[in-house]
């Protein structure tokens, strides 16, 4: 603080500057706080959760929640899962497409493995994601976001 004897204009500038100098603090504030906030909403987990199984004839099908609360809303989510048998035997694959993905949402799919029973089902692995499709999401970083879960009472790795 400028003393009273430092003429009036001078003690206007140093004001101004205080002012100004605190905007400019608080914008870069503000700034690197939604710049941490997308980094966060970028690297939110997207949570796959192999809910349930049961015979649909011919196939298995399966029931998946696609839990994406955290994250950005995606266009596509395409995965390659693969069924083993009990003996740890890969039996079939299957490309799924899960998307659209909303942001901020959990959804639910259901889909079927031709050709094989669920009690011939021993295990189902998320081999990879073959289409990410929305905002910044690279095909790369929605893998290493995806986390495996299961209530189905049948492993679910990744």
């Amino acid at each position: 603080m400028l003393p009273l004897s430092t003429p009036l204009y001078r003690r206007r500038i140093g004001r101004i500057a205080l002012d100004t100098a605190a905007c400019f603090a608080l914008s870069a504030l503000l700034v690197a706080s939604a710049l941490a906030q997308d980094a966060a909403e970028k690297a939110a987990p997207l949570k796959l959760q192999l809910n349930k199984v049961e015979t649909a004839g011919e196939a298995c099908r399966i029931t998946m929640v696609i839990d994406n609360t955290k994250g950005a809303g995606l266009k596509s989510y395409k995965v390659d899962l693969f069924a083993f048998d009990t003996d740890g035997v890969a039996q079939k694959r299957v490309a799924v497409e899960l998307g659209p993905l909303p942001p901020r949402k959990t959804v639910v799919k259901i889909f079927d493995f031709p050709g094989i029973a669920c009690n011939k089902v021993g295990r189902v692995l998320l081999n990879d994601v073959l289409a990410c499709d929305g905002g910044d999401a690279a095909r790369e970083a929605c893998l290493e976001r995806t986390e495996t879960e299961t209530k189905a009472g049948l492993p679910f790795d990744r």
